[in-house]
């Protein structure tokens, strides 16, 4: 069966330049891709057809063969691009890279004028009152922005780019050694594929330069230590008008020096007296949203014990609802007594009895037992 003409395939006229039969092929490559279209011979076929004819007419000298001899340019033991005989990585590896070739915004591959700028991490520290109510803080970043003289092409006054003519706007070269083929970075234009012969001279030509900026961030209430916050293309800017790329705002909750977060609960540990720990009482503690709240402390409280303030945690973050507060009471011990208080205390503990300190006298007691079973 006659082959298909390389241009028909390509679906591209005879005088194409090699951007044009370069954007015609990858057009038709993605749609017959054997990923996209699992199990059809038909398209599998057909990207062979189109690898084919893409690798005998992106190369100059193979093209200028098959412009004057048509296919017999390659029968016959002539070499190049025919049916067992073209490069087939080569070709695929150009498609490839439209198709998954992007990882993070930017190429897998070389032949791109403009790369896309790296992204910039941030550490910010905020109090746990911020946390609490959301915020909103500015921030500055030292970063590489566009370049205002050039626009970021790099290129002086209105001159552009210029394809390289290493390797033909490629930005990699190729070498043939025994049954391998080499590819590798372009070492004139550095992997880029074009070149600049008048470089900027603000950026040498990068198409931007380093600068601090200023930048508003809004810290929803809710967040948690370790939350991300992501300002999109606030990041490095791209070389040669490339994308920029994003900022990552890294958040650290500081310590707090009346609460203790866990989760969407907050903890607070609350001093009282020994009398509002016997008799019992009311005590006021601060909560994260700026008021007071009482606690009813009952007869008889021990350290250690906790009271629940349902709902004055921290909020669920871009939610509803609010989690709880928990204070931990401590009995204090009064010090720097006076006599009379002195005599007060122990006429109280002669009037005490073992009902009054159930947990000294148990353990006391156990503590004896442990005593006479040594001695036996």
């Amino acid at each position: 069966m006659a082959k298909r003409d390389y241009y028909e395939i390509l679906g591209v006229a005879r005088d194409a330049d090699a951007e044009a039969m370069k954007r015609a092929f990858r057009k038709e490559a993605m749609k017959c891709h054997p990923d996209r279209n699992p199990n059809n011979k038909e398209a599998e076929q057909k990207f062979k057809e189109l690898n084919e004819a893409y690798d005998v007419l992106k190369d100059d000298q193979k093209r200028a063969a098959y412009d004057r001899f048509g296919h017999a340019a390659f029968e016959g033991g002539m070499g190049g691009a025919g049916a067992r005989g073209f490069d087939f990585t080569s070709t695929f590896a150009d498609v490839f890279d439209d198709l998954f070739g992007e990882f993070m915004g930017g190429r897998r591959g070389g032949g791109q004028s403009a790369t896309r700028g790296a992204d910039l991490r941030y550490n910010l520290e905020i109090s746990l009152e911020d946390a609490f109510k959301g915020s909103s803080a500015k921030i500055r970043v030292p970063t590489s922005v566009t370049c205002e003289t050039c626009n970021g092409s790099g290129a002086a006054g209105d001159a552009k780019p210029k394809p390289c003519g290493t390797c033909h706007g490629h930005g990699k070269i190729r070498a043939q050694q025994g049954f391998f083929t080499i590819e590798r970075s372009c070492p004139t234009c550095g992997g880029v594929g074009r070149v600049i012969e008048n470089p900027c001279r603000v950026c040498s030509g990068a198409g931007r330069v380093h600068k601090e900026k200023t930048l508003a961030v809004n810290v929803p209430a809710g967040v948690e230590d370790g939350t991300r916050i992501r300002l999109g293309g606030e990041g490095e800017a791209g070389l040669r008008g490339g994308p920029p790329g994003d900022l990552y705002i890294f958040l650290a909750i500081a310590p707090h020096r009346f609460f203790r977060r866990e989760g969407l609960n907050v903890y607070c540990r609350a001093p009282i007296s020994m009398v509002t720990a016997a008799l019992g009482g009311n005590i006021e503690v601060p909560t994260l949203d700026g008021s007071r709240a009482k606690v009813a402390v009952a007869a008889g409280t021990q350290t250690g014990q906790q009271f629940r303030l349902k709902g004055k945690g921290m909020p669920v973050m871009r939610g509803h609802g609010h989690g709880d507060m928990f204070v931990q009471v401590m009995v204090e011990t009064p010090v720097k007594l006076s006599k009379r208080q002195k005599e007060l205390l122990e006429e109280f503990q002669k009037a005490g009895s073992k009902e009054n300190q159930p947990e000294s006298e148990g353990f006391f007691a156990k503590v004896k037992e442990f005593w006479d079973d040594l001695r036996e």
